[in-house]
């Protein structure tokens, strides 16, 4: 039987996780050491919705690990993972980076490389909701040298 950790996210909801999903992020793990598994791991900036979908994340991939599953199986699982709205897409990988969760991170980041990738600039400004800062004029060179350019 596996220990928990009792995790509190910034919204103060206490969430009893076990121990080895809870360290699949090295932050958590690096402060129940400091702090003694039995104390309520504080999480200030990662929201319960949030911290959710990370548990689900990290829950799937311990299981996957324990029972061999395939590597198409793990692959489908995280494809559909990452179909989530973009801001939550966005709070994630925000989580991910806090909580040093390379595995969610990489998915995350990956999933909006491939969501921007064959986008104009001012697609990729629209879709990450960016204002064009450019003045007339350097839009213009940026136009210009991004004609001589090769395409990828």
């Amino acid at each position: 039987m596996s220990n928990f950790i009792r995790l509190m996210s910034s919204d103060f909801f206490v969430i009893n996780v076990p121990e080895e999903v809870a360290y699949t992020s090295q932050t958590i793990k690096n402060l129940t050491e400091d702090t003694g598994s039995q104390e309520i791991v504080p999480l200030p900036n990662v929201c319960s919705r949030v911290l959710s979908k990370v548990i689900e994340y990290s829950t799937y991939h311990v299981a996957a690990g324990e029972t061999s599953k395939s590597v198409t199986e793990t692959r489908a699982w995280d494809a559909e993972y990452v179909s989530m709205e973009q801001a939550t897409l966005f709070d994630v990988i925000m989580a991910a980076n806090y909580l040093d969760i390379k595995g969610l991170l990489d998915l995350t980041c990956q999933a909006v490389a491939n969501m921007l990738r064959c986008k104009t600039p001012d697609e990729i400004r629209e879709a990450l909701n960016m204002k064009n800062d450019f003045t007339p004029e350097e839009e213009e060179q940026r136009s210009c040298e991004n004609e001589h350019r090769a395409p990828l």
